[in-house]
């Protein structure tokens, strides 16, 4: 389903995240000298972005969704998925992540996107008529507001490598 104008500016920012999931998959094993600058990516990414991103769901697009009975067990699973990868941004933000905990924490933010853009977002265009998602649009732009407008360049140590 074509993704409505007013949940893209979320899904812009899923993208940009499951951009850096996929380097991270596509690094794994990672080097133990390059683990730093991963984790100093992760948490720039969760400081301009992510963490604005997930308060705008929590604030504005979970109340919505928990209106609908049939989303609340879907939203109550991704406000856990919120608490759990928070602590695990926190340990990267600690520099106390291990190379096999972050391919951990890059698949586990990879499924939670996956399942909001493909069963909340979804369902949720099929639920809503066009003046509750414009409301609902507003709201993000507002939450949003002070997330940044540009991505985070991979370092040296973070950027794709070619296959070997």
């Amino acid at each position: 389903m074509l993704r409505d104008k007013n949940l893209i500016p979320l899904s812009h920012q899923h993208q940009h995240a499951l951009a850096l999931c996929v380097r991270i998959d596509r690094a794994t094993p990672i080097p133990g000298s390059d683990l730093a600058a991963w984790q100093t990516e992760i948490t720039q990414l969760f400081q301009t972005e992510i963490g604005i991103h997930f308060a705008a769901e929590e604030q504005a697009l979970f109340p919505v969704a928990r209106r609908f009975k049939e989303l609340v067990p879907l939203v109550e699973g991704l406000l856990a998925d919120h608490v759990d990868l928070r602590e695990r941004f926190a340990k990267a933000e600690d520099h106390n992540m291990s190379a096999t905990e972050l391919a951990a924490a890059a698949q586990r933010f990879a499924a939670h996107i996956r399942k909001e853009e493909r069963q909340l977002f979804e369902r949720l265009q099929e639920l809503m008529n066009q003046e509750e998602l414009a409301h609902l649009g507003r709201q993000l732009d507002h939450a949003l507001k002070d997330s940044a407008q540009a991505c985070i360049l991979p370092t040296e140590a973070t950027k794709l490598r070619p296959a070997k």
